[in-house]
């Protein structure tokens, strides 16, 4: 559908409990053009430099072998993702698809879990987008003092602010505008770390490495990890840095295909950022190793921004390439993860489990005007308190990010299980792609979400932080997840339609046997 045409769509459909359209621009993203944003949402510049180190320091020379674990339930829930946006392309994702598998109640906290996260992670990178601008410039002029004045709190939080501003005014526009900008940034951030990788190895093959690993089978082995807590803390890491690939389908109704364009666009993203970081963990060891030494991935005082600490060694005088690649990274990635919150906020409110603010879709873009800037000012104004408050409250509320990741993508995978559990043995694909793969994949995370909540009652984790004995990490994994329920039940009593199964009713398909129907 034409820009035309999708002017004469309603702003949005009769809601009688089923799918239904929510006025958004038809047939603006192709396959490419998915792919290219989800790959900008994962941020793999930016993702990889703050979790390579950490993962380093507890799983040693098994980095690969752990992102290749991560990458596993990644791909397990995606399969499940796909699924149910073959029958239910609808931009609410997790929050419509929990809904019509396990009703309103479960279906609201997925959509909540999908919504904090991002908003968690739009602070985040916006902060990062901050401190990287100051690092590239100090670099460019050689003027180091200027790097300082990312810790200026006032300067940081206005410099913050304009940053989610420029992202929220590109999101607001078509996603045509979007896919443009991300067409180039996207482009640059993987030319340049695949650039760095090569350079890397070609430094540790000339003998000019800074501790020079020769490269080995084994790091792809997991069970050489020390031990399973360990393995545990490595592959949260892990799932961390995959995390985002899901904003592909939360243009499935814009998107040329609706049925197969989002899901395919999932998968490919998902392969290629394991392949990319794959390559960069093989080349980074090779050059570093996992000591602690100066430029060893084990050395804590440069893990929060490998990528800089390394890139003078391997790059030289295009070192700083390397810094405006992650500066691109973040401030790409701030740009199109609001896509996913603001179209999760557009089918709650569109259905009547929000107010009906959110459910408004700009007359001129037809994009989730609304939602696209309440989520803007929500990760702002987060930012801003937390900045202010303790940076080490804001970097455990990141920390925090996992337990969300792990709550929403499972409860996805479950759902997928569950909805088609009629279908299960229709056919062999049935079996693994609507039965064994997303519970598979569910599981883990389950296993990760549970793992994690023990973990972070201990103060140690984290920044050190604590109230009353329990670690802060876990208080606010905890407490954001509290925070959804009571907004649930605040929408329930105002809102009852919507919990009462009247607007988006729970629904599972028949079988094909049932049916009459053999393949």
């Amino acid at each position: 559908m034409t820009r035309a045409e999708a002017s004469q769509v309603p702003a949005g459909d009769p809601v009688t409990g089923g799918i239904s359209r929510k006025g958004l621009s038809v047939g603006t993203v192709g396959l490419l053009g998915a792919v290219v944003i989800g790959i900008s949402s994962i941020a793999p510049a930016y993702t990889f430099t703050a979790a390579v180190g950490p993962t380093a320091s507890v799983v040693g020379l098994q980095v690969p072998a752990i992102v290749l674990v991560g990458f596993i339930p990644m791909l397990l829930v995606a399969f499940g993702y796909r699924e149910l946006n073959n029958r239910m392309p609808d931009s609410g994702t997790s929050f419509t698809w929990a809904t019509r598998a396990f009703g309103p109640w479960v279906g609201w906290m997925a959509g909540w879990g999908l919504v904090a996260a991002t908003i968690l992670v739009l602070s985040n990178l916006a902060g990062v987008a901050v401190d990287f601008l100051f690092l590239l410039i100090a670099q460019m002029t050689g003027q180091e003092a200027i790097a300082d004045l990312a810790a200026v709190t006032w300067i940081n939080v206005l410099v913050c602010v304009l940053f989610v501003a420029a992202a929220t005014f590109v999101s607001y526009r078509d996603l045509q505008t979007t896919q443009k900008l991300q067409y180039g940034l996207v482009a640059f951030q993987v030319v340049v770390l695949v650039l760095f990788a090569g350079a890397a190895i070609v430094e540790t093959v000339s003998g000019n490495a800074f501790d020079a690993t020769s490269f080995d089978w084994s790091w792809f082995n997991p069970f050489a990890v020390p031990s399973f807590s360990a393995f545990a803390a490595g592959l949260s890491l892990s799932i961390f840095i995959f995390w985002g690939w899901d904003v592909t389908l939360t243009m499935n109704e814009e998107a040329k295909d609706p049925q197969r364009t989002p899901g395919r666009a999932a998968t490919i993203t998902v392969v290629m950022i394991v392949a990319l970081y794959l390559l960069l963990a093989i080349a980074m060891i090779m050059f570093a190793g996992v000591g602690t030494g100066e430029l060893g991935l084990g050395n804590e005082d440069i893990q929060e921004n490998v990528f800089f600490h390394l890139s003078g060694p391997v790059l030289g005088p295009l070192a700083f390439l390397v810094s405006l690649a992650v500066l691109t990274s973040s401030a790409s990635s701030l740009q199109s993860t609001i896509v996913g919150p603001a179209r999760t906020l557009l089918a709650m409110g569109h259905y009547g489990a929000l107010p009906e603010q959110f459910a408004k879709v700009s007359p001129r873009f037809f994009t989730p005007g609304y939602a696209t800037v309440v989520s803007a000012v929500a990760a702002s104004a987060f930012y801003v308190v937390m900045r202010i408050v303790s940076e080490n409250i804001l970097w455990d509320t990141i920390l925090a990010l996992g337990m969300m990741i792990c709550f929403y993508y499972g409860l996805t995978a479950f759902a997928c299980v569950w909805y088609f559990r009629r279908q299960w043995f229709d056919s062999v694909r049935n079996v693994f792609f609507t039965f064994l793969f997303p519970l598979i994949g569910g599981a883990i995370l389950a296993v990760l979400f549970v793992t994690t909540l023990i973990d972070t009652m201990d103060p140690a984790y984290g920044s050190g932080s604590q109230i009353g004995g329990i670690g802060l990490v876990f208080i606010l994994g905890v407490g954001v997840i509290l925070i959804g329920v009571a907004v649930m039940v605040w929408q329930a009593v105002r809102r009852p339609a919507f919990f009462r199964g009247e607007t988006l009713t729970k629904d599972a398909p028949v079988s094909r046997r049932r049916r009459g129907v053999t393949r």
